[in-house]
């Protein structure tokens, strides 16, 4: 298992990018949470096995049908012991 934040800048709010994560995220059997940032972009913790993740961040690389990806930063964490993956709905502290 392994614990990633992926930081996603481009056109992703608007575009039902926190929906679609989730949805790939339970396909894929990864776990964590998905939130809009103030400054228009999206971030993302994921934990899932190495495999897993670098298919899911390929995804995030291209998103879902209207958005516009312009960068995925990455960087590894702190293993959370996530048990499911849920959309954060308002910009609550996490």
């Amino acid at each position: 298992m392994k614990h990633i934040k992926i930081k996603v800048v481009g056109k992703v709010q608007g575009v039902f990018f926190r929906a679609s994560t989730k949805a790939v995220a339970d396909q894929m059997g990864v776990k964590g949470k998905v939130k809009n940032e103030k400054d228009g972009s999206v971030l993302i913790e994921a934990e899932a096995d190495e495999i897993t993740l670098e298919m899911f961040v390929e995804w995030c690389n291209k998103g879902p049908e209207k958005s516009i990806v312009e960068q995925v930063v990455v960087e590894e964490g702190e293993l959370q012991g996530y048990t499911n993956f849920v959309v954060i709905k308002k910009n609550l502290l996490w």
